[in-house]
């Protein structure tokens, strides 16, 4: 059956919850306590443990087909604009720009020069002053910006048309 790479991550959700639910359901039923006076078998909870564990096992199998297919999909699909960067490479990348990002917005924000507050010497006064130039720190926070935003974009698209084989 094909699959978005969005739909996939649903169906290995669904997959996840069946197989813990089948869990906790399995762990409350397994076992049950009942007082000497009472009957066992009026309260034996319903529970096969055969069935039980190939439910579990036929559910796991669909899971590792599912995420093995994500796996190569993600691996072998690139994005377009991108020289041939993967979606798996992209989703390392994804991580690294929004940090940079960060760093870049912080020195794009300080100004050339700022006093150190808190930080009293006598009738010193102490600066910190930028090592670098704040306006090329803002281009570079805008091309990042720009370059994650279309990132982000394309692995949307990819997420949305895309279809792999499951």
């Amino acid at each position: 059956m094909k699959y978005t790479s969005a739909e996939a991550g649903k169906l290995i959700k669904k997959l996840e919850d069946e197989i813990r639910r089948l869990q906790e359901n399995e762990q409350k039923s397994a076992t049950f306590r009942a007082a000497s006076t009472e009957d066992p078998e009026t309260l034996r909870p319903a529970y096969d443990f055969a069935e039980t564990q190939a439910k579990i096992a036929a559910l796991q199998e669909q899971l590792r087909t599912a995420k093995h297919a994500v796996n190569v999909f993600n691996t072998t699909h690139t994005l377009p604009g991108f020289d041939g960067l993967t979606i798996d490479r992209a989703l390392v990348l994804l991580p690294q720009l929004n940090a940079q990002k960060e760093k870049l917005r912080v020195m794009a924000a300080r100004l050339p020069k700022e006093r150190v507050l808190g930080y009293n010497t006598g009738n010193i006064i102490d600066y910190t002053i930028a090592n670098y130039d704040i306006a090329a720190a803002a281009d570079a926070y805008q091309e990042v910006s720009a370059r994650l935003s279309a990132l982000q974009l394309a692995l949307d698209a990819a997420n949305t048309t895309e279809t792999m084989e499951i």
